[in-house]
């Protein structure tokens, strides 16, 4: 799940969660017609009543198919210390995307937080109370747990510098004015490229170096669809979240892992654990090339695994 801009000036790095097209057993939803009531006060439109069918056929889909795992891998998913470095090379040293989500992106030097990380929450006026309560429990149960992974600062309160909103296609761009509104150097232009999101992408996130370093993250602006389906929400608010702290990019060959594009794993597994303890240890420096990290990133990645295997 990134192109570059505080936005240009300030080194934006995107993030998105691609989605594939369900299967061709799976028929595109219909959308369904606006049923209008007196007293319902904001009515949801047709293109969001439809994009939520549409998201629960997937979900439905790619459970029929074995994927989204929440096992976080087990003896079919083995990997070892050389394969372990890899993956750490290709998701950290390459951005996923360039520009507003247009292109694929090229290298990159590290990028990680030095700051601590302070995760707020806003939700969309559609999102029923039940929704919140279960995605905010989700949210802040996550970020501790990312805190004790990376030995880095990330908590629920203060002011916030990392907002991951869960809203509607009829609320998302209100929620992003109040996140530009709550984040200092985060301004509703630079929001822009996660205003118009396609069908295909079902969260994103931003992340922006605002200071002298742009290698070194400042805020974050996360994007959840609330039309997603309960594990699709949870899977993305585990991807796009660990992303935002520096592991940019997908790859094809990192089993068992949420950044693969492949979507069998819905949650963050051991092995992703591992990138994020590697990402965050302090042998390794924000702005560090893959050449100039290479031989340290071999001797942290044997060390975790236990052998250089």
């Amino acid at each position: 799940m990134k192109a570059r801009g505080l936005l240009v000036l300030a080194g934006l790095a995107l993030a998105a969660c691609d989605m594939p097209e369900p299967p061709a057993s799976v028929k595109t939803p219909r959308a369904r017609p606006d049923v209008r009531s007196e007293t319902q006060l904001r009515p949801t439109s047709e293109q969001s009543a439809a994009l939520r069918a549409y998201l629960g056929q997937v979900q439905s889909a790619q459970l029929s198919q074995g994927l989204l795992r929440q096992d976080g891998g087990g003896a079919d998913t083995p990997f070892t210390a050389a394969m372990l470095a890899r993956n750490f090379q290709r998701i950290v040293f390459f951005d996923e995307y360039a520009g507003a989500f247009e292109t694929r992106g090229g290298e990159s030097p590290l990028r990680r937080w030095s700051s601590p990380v302070r995760v707020t929450t806003i939700f969309g006026n559609s999102v029923p109370p039940s929704q919140r309560d279960a995605d905010g429990t989700a949210i802040r149960s996550y970020a501790r747990r990312l805190g004790q992974i990376t030995g880095h600062p990330i908590m629920s309160f203060g002011q916030p510098n990392f907002v991951v909103i869960v809203a509607s296609e009829d609320d998302r761009d209100a929620a992003l004015d109040a996140a530009a509104a709550r984040v200092p150097g985060i301004t509703p232009e630079s929001l822009g490229a996660l205003r118009s999101l396609s069908r295909n992408t079902y969260c994103a996130v931003a992340a922006y170096a605002a200071g002298s370093d742009a290698s070194t993250y400042t805020a974050a602006v996360a994007v959840i669809r609330a039309e997603n389906p309960q594990l699709l929400r949870l899977s993305c608010i585990h991807e796009e979240m660990a992303q935002a702290l520096g592991l940019a990019n997908d790859s094809r060959d990192a089993r068992p892992s949420i950044f693969n594009d492949d979507d069998e794993f819905a949650l963050l597994t051991r092995h992703d654990e591992l990138l994020l303890k590697m990402l965050y240890d302090p042998r390794l420096k924000p702005g560090m090339s893959a050449q100039e990290a290479a031989p340290l990133i071999t001797t942290i990645a044997q060390e975790l695994i236990g052998g250089p295997s």
